[in-house]
């Protein structure tokens, strides 16, 4: 493997190994929040077990997405220095606003929260989790417009003089459609992780009896949730693809394995391609569909990948521009089955919580489900990168040109086992803890915290 390769492996990885943990950090932070309100509102201690006990869980994911999410800025300086040189600029500027603004606000009132029950008045501990929430989301908001323009590069100029992009416009850079359609989709998928998280969680409990009331209260959270949060990442899904057909068109033809350019365009059900992966062995195409879901009309024109191809050799030079298509084939089909798949099982869960669903059968599949957001969540995130290789920056430069020029294959090899051997570590510890709390039980989330008196809570106010 050379230089460019190791440096995208090492790169995926621990970006996929940290995304792991971002969603069900955005997700769970609003349920936490609003368990803890209900208390403040109710006084009923169920509500302050829920969350003591989601809150600890969410903890335990924050903090190991934090030690993992580190890593990221410091490869853009080691594996990426020319891409850091040529938009730095540009890059740094929501970076530096997400370090500064969204990472501390949400770690300062998080601190607030955990360690100021019963320290703090009343409102000051009950804002603090909300704050810590949105701070929570902010963060993914500036690294997602970050994305965004990466995807769809806008409010720039080149400086000839030297050589790098340079940013003109902040306005055009906070308000591209691309940045915000991510944060759409990747707000309400993590809501969807930790929907899955909690029915799967309280479907465990609740066939084991224990603490019935307690896990039927966060099952019915989770499965309401769920359903609205699913349908929002699946219409999510869908703007951002027809975002992508005006932005992004080599992305979209190759998820579609659409080879020719044609009006109208067939959508396809299942393609075979060949062993280059470059053509077309068989496949089943529904007649039509692909106009419609890129620009909501049957009859449009949709490009093909050998006339993009020729488009692009013609703009930028020789080269290949097609992405590798088998995967961003797949990972579009699994993402889009998973996604269907949990707003059906949503549904079917809202359905039955009319009846004594905590004696059915099935309910001891049910803890499975947590698996599948992951699945999902991987297979967007791979999409999302993947599919518009060559690219680093869309249509300004590509991976090739964007690596260290100084690196070696010792170096990359050496840095990628040791990036492995680490969060595998921290993989094991997580999975231990997650585990390890999550059937302790809520009791045991409640011994373990500081015990405060609600009149203590409020003694300060």
């Amino acid at each position: 493997m050379d230089t460019v390769t190791l440096s995208q492996w090492q790169f995926g990885l621990t970006t996929i190994y940290h995304f792991l943990f971002v969603p069900l950090t955005l997700g769970l932070s609003w349920f936490v929040a609003y368990f803890q309100t209900r208390y403040y509102q109710t006084r009923d201690e169920e509500y302050r077990k829920m969350t003591k006990f989601w809150g600890k869980l969410f903890l335990i994911n924050f903090a190991i997405g934090v030690v993992t999410g580190i890593v990221q800025e410091f490869q853009f300086g080691m594996n990426w220095s020319e891409y850091s040189r040529y938009v730095g600029d540009i890059f740094g500027a929501p970076l530096a606003v997400e370090a500064l603004l969204a990472f501390f606000m949400e770690s300062t009132f998080l601190g607030i929260w955990v360690f100021g029950e019963g320290k703090v008045p009343e409102k000051v501990h009950h804002a603090a989790i909300w704050l810590a929430a949105i701070g929570s989301n902010l963060s993914a908001l500036w690294i997602l417009l970050a994305n965004g323009w990466m995807q769809h590069p806008v409010g720039y100029i080149i400086n000839e003089a030297n050589g790098r992009a340079e940013l003109v416009d902040f306005f055009a850079l906070i308000t591209n459609p691309k940045g915000w359609l991510f944060f759409w989709h990747t707000i309400a998928s993590g809501l969807t992780t930790a929907s899955f998280l909690i029915i799967g969680i309280s479907a465990y409990h609740i066939i084991r009896k224990q603490n019935v009331n307690f896990f039927k209260r966060s099952f019915q959270a989770g499965t309401i949730v769920g359903l609205v949060a699913s349908a929002l990442v699946f219409f999510g899904g869908h703007t951002n693809g027809q975002y992508m057909f005006e932005t992004q068109p080599m992305k979209l033809s190759s998820i579609e394995a659409h080879w020719e350019t044609s009006q109208p365009a067939d959508f396809s059900l299942l393609t075979i391609g060949g062993i280059d992966g470059k053509s077309e062995v068989w496949s089943l195409r529904i007649p039509r569909v692909l106009s419609f879901l890129a620009c909501n009309n049957f009859d449009c024109e949709v490009k093909g990948v050998n006339q993009l191809q020729a488009e692009y050799e013609a703009t930028y030079g020789p080269g290949d521009y097609i992405p590798l298509m088998a995967v961003a084939y797949w990972v579009f089909r699994i993402m889009v089955t998973i996604g269907m798949i949990m707003m059906l099982l949503s549904f079917l869960f809202l359905f039955a919580l009319r009846g004594k669903y905590e004696n059915a059968k099935w309910m001891k599949w049910v803890p499975y489900v947590i698996i599948l957001p992951y699945i999902a969540n991987m297979s967007g995130w791979i999409l999302s990168e993947m599919g518009r290789q060559p690219w680093i920056v869309q249509g300004l430069l590509t991976v090739q040109d964007a690596v260290s020029p100084n690196l070696t294959t010792v170096d990359l090899l050496i840095s990628l086992i040791g990036y492995v051997a680490v969060y595998g570590a921290l993989a094991g510890a997580m999975v231990y803890l997650m585990r390890k709390y999550a059937i302790a039980g809520p009791d045991a989330a409640m011994h373990e915290s500081v015990d405060v008196a609600p009149a203590r809570i409020g003694a300060g106010d």
